[in-house]
């Protein structure tokens, strides 16, 4: 049982991260460009607007992504719940790969967003 608990700590660290990062995003984004912290692609380090407007995107996309995976682990856990460590660190293992795997395709979507309201130059599109 400690291994369980163990293991929905650790399949539970994603997607509470994804909502406290997205929240912060979105409420409280990094102020400037930096090298540190924040969604740091080319497009988003193009100037203060696509910084400010990543930031934006990526927070509500991740803050909607991490309770997705949030509410969908818990089902898996109960599933495994009384297994073996050998199938529960499998599933819960596997499930926390796929929901990395999610992190870093929101990535695409905020790149998306970032082309859709800026040219390749970070202008805003009229």
């Amino acid at each position: 049982m400690g291994f369980w608990i163990f293991m929905t700590i650790a399949s539970m660290m994603t997607p509470l991260l994804m909502i406290v990062i997205g929240y912060w995003f979105v409420k409280h984004p990094p102020r400037t460009i930096n090298d540190t912290y924040g969604y740091r692609t080319a497009m988003s380090r193009k100037n203060q607007q696509t910084w400010d407007f990543a930031h934006f995107c990526c927070g509500k996309v991740w803050w909607k992504t991490g309770w997705c995976m949030g509410i969908l682990t818990l089902p898996v856990m109960l599933v495994v719940r009384g297994g073996g460590e050998d199938t529960v660190g499998g599933i819960l293992g596997l499930w926390v790969f796929l929901q990395g795997m999610a992190m870093i395709l929101t990535i695409p979507v905020v790149e998306r967003a970032l082309r859709k309201k800026f040219d390749k130059n970070g202008k805003p599109r009229i």
